[in-house]
């Protein structure tokens, strides 16, 4: 193949899908990274019901990771991606926090991001399955050096499908458990530090988790077939 990072074992769709897959992971400690300041925010605003301490708790984890990535000189991009996430957390909260809102709503906007996050994103993946453009295809177009080329075989667009299906499925999950729960708490049918309880717990338990169950079963179907990869 004609892309210097593209390992020349790399021959089928299936294995460029995993080899993929894995990279965006980033293995346990990118997993680790991406729960512990989500984590630290629940667990201290549950404990002293200050908002504030709870922010800056989860964003000094975040910068201990960063932190400890940059002295050994490794990749940085997980602990990024939480920084990012708790930066926008803040900007709901602040906006939440102008409205007149309470410490509870604050509390709760925290999460609302990333409800949002999962929402868009299962529209995104379902509509590229619906215009039959399957958006891991471009993992494959990626490696073979053309974007598009992929389109042109059926058996690579069926599969292509099928997995960013898999990959959309984990995204809709968590809205569906967990929007119910946030508006719950913010119309105080439910507890709100239940739900504040409950919706940081969701969001580790539904984390990486459910992807990786999702991913396991991607794996089986990758497993399963050996569809040639063409290079451009």
């Amino acid at each position: 193949m004609s892309e210097p990072h593209a390992p020349a074992t790399l021959d089928t769709v299936e294995a460029v899908v995993r080899a993929q897959i894995s990279r965006a992971l980033g293995g346990r400690r990118g997993m680790v990274e991406a729960a512990v300041p989500t984590l630290v925010f629940t667990v201290v605003w549950l404990t002293t019901k200050e908002l504030r301490y709870a922010l800056v708790a989860s964003i000094a984890i975040a910068v201990t990771l960063l932190v400890v990535r940059l002295v050994q000189r490794s990749t940085v991009q997980f602990c990024l991606n939480a920084l990012f996430g708790i930066g926008i957390g803040w900007v709901f909260v602040t906006i939440s926090a102008r409205q007149g809102g309470s410490a509870d709503d604050q509390a709760l906007a925290y999460f609302l991001p990333g409800i949002i996050y999962n929402a868009g994103y299962t529209v995104v993946l379902s509509l590229t399955c619906l215009v039959g453009w399957p958006l891991i295809g471009f993992m494959v177009g990626s490696v073979t050096g053309d974007p598009t080329a992929w389109h042109g075989d059926r058996q690579v667009v069926r599969l292509c499908t099928r997995l960013t299906w898999l990959l959309a499925v984990p995204c809709l999950l968590r809205v569906v458990v967990q929007t119910p729960i946030w508006v719950a708490g913010h119309s105080a049918a439910m507890d709100p530090d239940r739900a504040v309880a409950l919706l940081g717990v969701l969001k580790i338990a539904m984390g990486w988790p459910l992807q990786l169950a999702a991913l396991g079963a991607m794996a089986w179907i990758l497993s399963r077939n050996r569809t040639p990869v063409t290079a451009a």
